[in-house]
């Protein structure tokens, strides 16, 4: 692409026009191989922290496209960086690589035979969650800015990350461990930008939403100890079962009132409790797990501290005593209010307008939230459910019907892509 013609894709960006015909070109060559790209990783998936066979493949074509490619980070993570010929900001573009333990129902050609055993359970391993178009979306966008490498202004750091949807249990991994192990104190990116599809939006339609965009996610667990005795003398012991049933009453009292919901909501659900042999036997253990959503990191805090007070103080009460883990996950992912503003015209340019669609809300968690929390970030939902068919109706992310049509592909990369030219002709 020449001088000239880059500099009028650029400046046409901000202004709010948008037209190229040798940009929508490269698009047009490069969507045959997203296609291709997304049909093998679909086929073959990997589980976090194992995702060698994705991660090779990845590296591999950020090499050929003449990148400083580096491997092996956060176990199997890739970074690979363009570097424009002219000065400007570093852009980070990030996919996560990572399938889930789900056996996949779709009848698509392509669909995953792959087998694992997880946390001892035979199950099948499905890209699930639309990591593999995630992938194949991102490795389009660097062969297009690749092609556009000697007019750049800036350079983009590409991030195809392990492991989001949790580490196997005992490591770590992730988007939190690819910082600790050093990428944005070595890459320094200004500014990150992500997608994900998803099924609750139509093909052609992109989703945003300014400032708390998806949840915190965290667990709590409880362990309620009570003094053994038989059930009918229960006043010859401790009943940790009664006190469980009372601290999840007093545990979703919580949110109801006790943190400032008009600031953000939050949500503290139970999901397991266990206790006991027989019916006559009061045990002396019962055990409680749980998670904690929520849209504000102050009141996240206040959450966890109160979980603790109320269960030990109602275990105390009834002569029991509750000891409270809380594992911090996922912070709440927050796109960054000036940036997504300033994406916004680009955005609609790409997508149409009525096809830029404000989401509400998620309690769903990403951590893509990590890179956020060091850099402005905005992440995006990209709608992969065919025109004609009803998001409504459409089977979720996570599911093992969940399917992404191919037709979305191309805007994806058309939106990665976009992100980092309308940036960098911003930051002039």
């Amino acid at each position: 692409m020449n001088k000239t013609l880059l500099a009028l894709v650029l400046s046409s960006f901000s202004l709010g026009t948008y037209a190229s015909s040798d940009l929508n070109s490269l698009f047009k060559q490069t969507e045959p191989k997203v296609i291709e790209w997304r049909r093998d990783f679909h086929q073959n998936p990997e589980l976090g922290n194992r995702e060698t066979r994705t991660a090779g493949i990845v590296a591999a074509h950020l090499k050929s496209l003449g990148m400083e490619v580096e491997t092996g980070i956060a176990y199997t993570g890739v970074v690979g960086l363009l570097k424009g010929a002219k000065p400007g900001p570093t852009v980070m573009l990030r996919a996560d690589m990572d399938a889930l333990p789900v056996t996949e129902k779709t009848d698509v050609p392509f669909k995953s035979t792959k087998t694992t055993n997880y946390r001892g359970v035979d199950v099948g391993i499905m890209h699930a969650c639309g990591h593999d178009t995630h992938v194949a979306m991102l490795m389009g966008a660097a062969e297009v800015l690749a092609n556009m490498k000697s007019e750049l202004a800036g350079n983009v750091m590409f991030v195809f990350q392990p492991a989001e949807e949790g580490a196997p249990q005992g490591e770590e991994g992730g988007a939190e461990l690819m910082l600790k192990e050093g990428i944005f104190k070595k890459y320094k990116p200004d500014v990150a930008f992500g997608l994900h599809i998803t099924s609750k939006l139509n093909v052609g339609q992109i989703g945003y939403r300014s400032g708390p965009a998806m949840a915190s996610a965290d667990r709590f667990e409880i362990t309620v100890r009570g003094e053994q005795t038989h059930g009918s003398t229960p006043w010859a012991g401790a009943d940790p079962i009664a006190a469980a049933a009372q601290i999840v009453t007093g545990v979703n009292h919580i949110v109801s009132r006790q943190i400032n919901i008009t600031k953000e909501p939050a949500i503290v659900s139970f999901g397991k409790i266990a206790g006991g042999v027989r019916n006559n036997i009061i045990p002396e253990e019962v055990e409680m797990v749980g998670t904690i959503r929520n849209f504000d990191m102050d009141n996240r805090q206040q959450i966890f501290e109160k979980i603790k007070t109320t269960a030990e103080h109602i275990a105390m009460s009834s002569g029991n005593t509750a000891h409270v883990t809380i594992y911090e996950g996922y912070p709440v992912t927050v796109n960054d209010p000036k940036l997504t503003k300033k994406m916004l015209p680009a955005l609609e340019k790409v997508t149409g307008k009525g096809n830029l669609i404000e989401m509400p809300k998620i309690t769903g968690a990403e951590d893509f939230s990590f890179y956020a929390m060091e850099v402005p970030g905005l992440f995006v939902f990209l709608g992969g459910t065919p025109k004609g068919i009803d998001p409504k109706d459409a089977p979720s992310n996570h599911s093992p019907y969940f399917y992404a049509d191919e037709s979305s592909f191309k805007l994806g990369t058309k939106a990665l892509t976009h992100f980092t030219l309308d940036y960098m002709a911003q930051a002039k």
